[in-house]
């Protein structure tokens, strides 16, 4: 199992590549266009949106339209570098590329690493294509030590502008050489007119440790909740309710698009399913009323070197578990009765699971559990596995938590 995790880590090193690999886990779904009519709903479907994309199976006979879902919540991006769109420039006979920040990445962590690239690039005639460069590309070289005397002691200070442009060659870089390029390796016609493109660090996920317990990985932020989530909807057998899972784009830069959780993308996926049912506006609100959602997105381990950053009480171990998050200021979605029936879940999988609350004084992120909750009125616990090295180029994990995670959501959609 922990071999198809990596598979599907390697394979995504971008939300639309993350969403070619949950397809292509979801065998016998049956895939439907939002730009169509739905003449009829399949019992197990989904539809894409970009980067996002929405799945589901239905219990056997016929379905109330007013039945509730369960759904398990994550996204498919992760904090990187991205291609600017006039990215062709040189310095002092080095050809670098223009790059621009995407979400709140660790800048250090993407120095001396070899980087690929892969997204999706739109030709001169508007079509897309997605795209994998899974090769040794560029690199963000750090300046020597002999050069900065006092990094050890002071601290490494990285300007985002200036010093996290990477050599991808030498000599003088000429106009629309990138673009070019890229559709050469696309198999594009001619240069490529627009791009979504992310820098990636091409070294493939590893189980580690002596005792090979422990996962290291790029994108372990959130694709490991992707996958989960995956594994539980292919394995879940619902009764009474359509178990469903979101995968939502651009949650590291707030969520606020098409694509995003704060978009229209689950609610209107959700309307049309009840609307098939023959329901009714009523109807809708009642299945919002009578639903729940898991948002599954990693939670903070703590760390052996800096266990001061961490509430002594509530701090979770890799391992052991997912860790329910909670926060009083909303910043998570959990309240004491979602935190109930997901505690249930993980008890009737035999899943042990654990707690995790920042310290007050170190305030804690965010994650599409709020907003789902917030705009579809369905209650939401956030879950996640513990993990180190959060928005590194390079994430580190418990080889065991997957599973339990795994094992957990499926409880969970089939409850």
């Amino acid at each position: 199992m922990i071999d198809d995790l990596i598979q599907f880590l390697d394979s995504s090193p971008s939300p639309w590549h993350a969403v070619e690999s949950t397809i292509q886990r979801l065998e016998g779904f049956v895939c439907l266009d939002e730009t169509d009519a739905w003449p009829s709903l399949p019992s197990a479907g989904y539809v894409v949106r970009d980067g996002a994309i929405i799945a589901w199976r239905m219990p056997e006979g016929d379905v109330a339209p007013s039945s509730s879902f369960r759904l398990a919540g994550a996204h498919t991006d992760s904090p990187v570098l991205r291609v600017k769109p006039h990215p062709d420039s040189d310095a002092a006979g080095w050809k670098q590329l223009g790059v621009e920040v995407y979400g709140g990445i660790l800048n250090n962590t993407w120095l001396d690493r070899d980087l690929g690239i892969a997204g999706r690039v739109i030709s001169a005639e508007g079509t897309a294509t997605i795209v994998n460069v899974e090769k040794p590309v560029a690199r963000v070289p750090q300046l020597a030590v002999h050069l900065d005397r006092d990094v050890n002691s002071k601290g490494l200070a990285l300007d985002a502008q200036q010093h996290l442009k990477p050599i991808w060659g030498v000599g003088i870089s000429s106009p629309d050489e990138f673009a070019s390029w890229i559709g050469s390796q696309a198999g594009l016609p001619g240069p490529a007119a627009w791009w979504e493109l992310c820098l990636y660090d091409i070294q493939g996920a590893a189980i580690i440790g002596a005792d090979q317990s422990l996962l290291a990985s790029g994108r372990i932020d959130n694709l490991l909740s992707c996958w989960a989530a995956i594994r539980a909807l292919v394995d879940a057998k619902p009764v009474e309710h359509t178990a469903l899972i979101v995968f939502n784009d651009h949650e590291e830069v707030g969520s606020s698009s098409t694509t995003g959780a704060a978009g229209p993308f689950l609610e209107a996926v959700l309307s049309r399913i009840v609307a098939m049912r023959g329901g009714s506006p009523e109807d809708l609100h009642r299945a919002f009323a009578a639903s729940s959602c898991i948002s599954v997105d990693n939670a903070h381990a703590v760390h052996p070197n800096y266990q001061d950053r961490h509430d002594p009480d509530n701090r979770p171990i890799v391992n052991a578990g997912p860790a329910l998050k909670v926060n009083a200021n909303q910043r998570y979605a959990t309240s004491a009765e979602t935190a109930a029936e997901f505690q249930r879940a993980c008890e009737a999988a035999e899943v042990p699971w654990q707690v995790f609350v920042s310290r007050n004084n170190m305030p804690c992120g965010s994650t599409i559990g709020p907003l789902t909750a917030t705009r579809l009125g369905i209650a939401t616990a956030d879950v996640g596995v513990p993990q180190l090295s959060m928005h590194s180029a390079r994430e580190l994990c418990g080889a065991e938590d997957p599973l339990y995670l795994a094992n957990a959501l499926t409880s969970f959609l089939t409850r």
